[in-house]
């Protein structure tokens, strides 16, 4: 009996550990908590800003006390700060305990509570820069998609934008029309982290990392492009039948050649390409200030190998968020390293003194310096004379990979651009993923260009 309970005691402590440790936090931002909102009776609910100042929430005090959650950019930050009414979302509920405290002066609150007024809450700073945000939201203009720009080295996410999106002031007034809506528009999903379209032929890094590793000689290896192939008795095309004629690497990854990738990838040890995807975490989670919607990518040696030529190229039934792609491209910038992506710099007073400072940490090493370099290099061919050549010629140099994805069954098709600035030492990654590209008339490598743009005249 003294093992038996010794034994439960134990348990017990590991388990408080595990609570404090692992389970805190959800259990504090959950909907369905109201311990934390009882918080609401002494304190104001605090703002939420961008990193350079402009207010994303905050709370008005009516004349007769009423307190009335505003959004004064309205749509622009819907899906990152979110709503605060019929549930929450965003920062609004991810941050839900640090609006609610309040670290103001001490003599301050003391007086306050004497006088049974409230007290101020504390302030949220994100990584959001409003000037990339702007300057995102007006690119994708009013088409569905979603954009997200990052620093490589931190994780850090200055902008991240969604579309379709509300206005959060008017959540009460829309919520049922939202809710209730026939056109699938998902106008609450924030598909920057929770979208899952087909990676189309961004993917073709990781298959060409996977053959760079198992091929020593890669830069030789050359493909004689016909526009169309059949490989294990698939039909392969390249965009519009067009023939590449004898491309390297570089020149399919800059052509976007389909037919190269399918006879490489063809050659490769299957269940060490789905490792590869495992270890860019792909069937994993990622910890988000935001809801995340794991990618998915299932082939490996045990499979039908007709299931290799388009898998290798970004098409079958792989799926992942613009969020997933950025890290992804940030890794090769980042020499190897995905760092852990991130969205709140830090929480201070109402007085400005910081609370609490965020930093990222090292998600994953999916491969070496030297990798990343090859990558890298080879990656320079699309924006200099590839699909990507109306990024060239500008003050800054853009590496990257543009991307069309095919879904359903009546050949529509996402647009991606994937990409980030200044190689040589990257500044920011930019992540574009735009629906049903061939009908909206606005497309990622232009964004891109519209983004790349205010990041380096900021800086100016």
């Amino acid at each position: 009996m003294t093992y038996v309970f010794s034994g439960i005691f134990l348990l017990l402590i590991l388990y408080v550990i595990k609570f404090i440790g692992y389970d805190a936090k959800s259990v504090i931002s959950n909907t369905y908590n109201k311990r934390t909102d009882l918080l609401a009776e002494d304190v104001i609910r605090g703002d939420i800003l961008t990193s350079d100042g402009k207010i994303i929430a905050t709370t008005m005090v009516e004349e007769d006390g009423e307190e009335v959650r505003s959004y004064p950019y309205g749509r622009l930050y819907a899906h990152v700060g979110g709503y605060l009414s019929n549930g929450k979302s965003g920062l609004e509920l991810y941050a839900n305990y640090y609006l609610l405290s309040s670290h103001s002066n001490i003599f301050d609150r003391i007086a306050l509570t004497l006088s049974s007024d409230k007290y101020q809450g504390d302030q949220v700073i994100t990584t959001i820069d409003s000037r990339l945000q702007q300057a995102c939201y007006d690119a994708l203009g009013n088409s569905k998609g979603a954009i997200v720009v990052l620093e490589p080295d931190t994780g850090k996410i200055l902008a991240m934008v969604s579309k379709p999106d509300y206005d959060p002031n008017e959540i009460d007034a829309i919520w049922s029309e939202i809710v209730e809506e026939e056109e699938n528009n998902s106008v609450l999903l924030n598909r920057a982290s929770c979208g899952k379209y087909p990676p189309g032929s961004t993917f073709k890094v990781i298959t060409a990392l996977e053959f760079i590793r198992e091929n020593n000689n890669y830069a030789e290896y050359v493909y004689d492009c016909k526009g169309t192939g059949i490989f294990q008795s698939v039909s392969i095309q390249c965009a519009n039948g067009k023939a590449h004629g004898e491309v390297s690497l570089t020149d399919a990854l800059a052509y976007s050649c389909n037919g190269y990738f399918a006879s490489a990838g063809l050659t490769l040890n299957q269940d060490k390409l789905n490792q590869l995807t495992k270890d860019f975490y792909f069937e994993k989670e990622v910890s988000f200030e935001l809801p995340y919607i794991k990618s998915r990518y299932y082939l490996d040696g045990s499979m039908n190998r007709s299931l290799i030529p388009q898998t290798v190229f970004g098409q079958g039934d792989t799926t992942l968020s613009p969020l997933h792609n950025a890290m992804i491209y940030a890794t090769i910038a980042n020499g190897g390293v995905m760092m852990q992506p991130y969205l709140i710099d830090h929480v201070e007073s109402v007085d400005g003194v910081i609370v609490k400072k965020f930093s990222s940490g090292i998600l994953a090493k999916p491969m070496t310096v030297q990798e990343a370099g090859i990558l890298s290099e080879s990656l320079k061919g699309v924006c200099d004379y590839g699909t990507g050549k109306a990024l060239s010629g500008a003050s800054y140099d853009v590496v990257g990979k543009t991307g069309t994805a095919q879904y359903g069954t009546l050949g529509k098709e996402h647009g991606w651009f994937v990409g980030y600035s200044n190689p040589e030492n990257p500044d920011i990654v930019v992540s574009i993923l735009v629906e049903d590209v061939g009908t909206t008339g606005v497309y990622p490598v232009s964004c891109a260009k519209k983004i790349f743009d205010t990041y380096y005249t900021s800086l100016q």
